[in-house]
């Protein structure tokens, strides 16, 4: 959108920058914020020139840029190779965008940096500094100073792959003029639903649809079980794995492990917690309930009827290759659930909770297919691990079908590509 806001917009836009200015003494004090602060308030300087300015908020909007920038750097008709900058808010965005500028060069040059906080008018210093033909925003990425800026520049917006809960879209109704005097230029939303709710926020937005980009990310080429893992776990055990346990469901998953060892005895349940600062709290909650437990850090099989409580980051994906059934957590609390998509990969069929608003994305067919399976409650969720347990599925079936379910649904970089060349052809 170009041209000059209303009065009202501008108003309240320069009241978001001064709420911006009253943040930044405490945003310091942050941990996570100190890291690159330099460059969030723009101590270091502008960021330098580039033809796209993608913002991708944290890992897992790193790897989509990464997905569309590979296929951008395919396209020809986009000219001399291009330079991309792409922000992101976490360390772990940055290291993944580290990791994508040494594959994509030298076909395309990524330059990765921390996003700046988004004043207006240091946003506006920023945009003019990079001059960019096109902003890309991944997922939900709606940020009020860049789009400002973006309008006044008459520099194109793309909100990419993107996403809109009715939550959402109800906050953001509470000031529709605000939204709409700063819409992006073009919405490529993930779903029907999501589409209306972009277009109802923004009437005067091209609002159109787009496979996600997460489905061409998909990889079914199963990894080996990890020995030093396998070791862990008594021979012909049933191994079941509970996995992102958040603390809104603990209580729930407490009484599904009690259900488990009750119904399989002999079984061996890898717990692992969401957040690693909770494995103090599950140390407690298993020791009152008398449930017998290890620490996976100290390196002491389990025995059958026990508990591998894991603290140690990052081997969930591999305990995946060992399990015979897996619960993924933030589904049980109305937390919108974590990836369940990650155990088909290793021919295990994921089962969760009620909750999955951040998941619909990958629609509600797999669940009537079975190849993942949504539960009522916490007793049917026992009910589904006891029964995979006991009778698991055969995994390479698992896999085929996951990998069937997902080529039908890929094409979301392709599609996000050709509205970014479009924008760079024409600008």
């Amino acid at each position: 959108m170009t041209g000059a806001p209303p009065l009202g917009a501008r108003l309240m836009l320069g009241l978001y920058g001064l709420a911006w200015r009253a943040a930044l003494p405490g945003l310091r004090r942050n941990k996570r914020l100190r890291e690159g602060w330099a460059q969030r308030t723009l101590a270091a300087g502008p960021p330098p020139k580039a033809d796209v300015w993608v913002q991708a908020a944290s890992g897992g909007e790193a790897y989509l840029a990464w997905e569309l920038l590979e296929h951008l750097s395919r396209r020809q008709e986009c000219g001399a190779p291009l330079t991309v900058l792409c922000t992101t808010f976490t360390s772990q965005g940055l290291g993944i965008l580290e990791r994508a500028r040494a594959a994509l060069a030298p076909r395309l040059t990524l330059l990765p940096a921390y996003m700046p906080f988004d004043l207006p008018g240091r946003m506006e210093r920023a945009l003019a500094s990079v001059a960019p033909r096109c902003v890309v925003l991944l997922e939900t990425e709606l940020w009020p100073g860049l789009l400002a800026a973006c309008g006044r520049r008459g520099v194109p917006a793309l909100a990419i792959n993107a996403r809109m809960t009715e939550k959402s879209l109800h906050g953001y109704m509470r000031m529709p003029s605000f939204w709409r005097a700063f819409a992006p230029t073009q919405v490529l939303a993930v779903s029907d639903d999501d589409a209306a709710r972009f277009a109802r926020l923004f009437p005067q937005s091209e609002v159109g649809r787009m496979p996600n980009i997460k489905f061409d990310r998909l990889d079914f080429t199963p990894a080996p079980p990890k020995p030093e893992l396998a070791a862990l776990l008594p021979a012909n055990a049933p191994f079941i794995v509970l996995g992102s346990v958040r603390r809104q469901e603990e209580r729930q998953v407490l009484d599904i492990i009690t259900g488990l060892l009750e119904r399989a005895p002999g079984a061996v349940i890898g717990l692992f917690p969401r957040h690693m600062e909770r494995v103090p709290a599950w140390r407690g909650l298993l020791g009152e309930a008398k449930i017998p437990f290890v620490r996976r850090g100290a390196g002491a099989p389990a025995q059958p009827g026990s508990v591998v409580l894991w603290d140690v980051f990052g081997e969930l994906g591999a305990a995946f290759a060992l399990a015979r059934a897996c619960f993924l957590g933030g589904s049980l609390a109305d937390l919108g659930g974590q990836n369940f998509l990650e155990p088909l990969a290793h021919g295990v069929t994921p089962v969760i909770g009620p909750s999955w608003f951040n998941f619909t994305w990958v629609g509600a067919e797999i669940f009537e297919t079975g190849i993942a399976r949504r539960c009522a409650d916490g007793q049917d969720v026992l009910n589904a691990l006891a029964e995979l347990a006991a009778a698991p599925p055969d995994r390479e079936a698992v896999r085929e079908a996951a990998r069937r379910y997902a080529a039908s649904r890929r094409g979301g970089a392709q599609t996000a590509c050709q509205a970014v060349a479009e924008c760079l052809i024409c600008g």
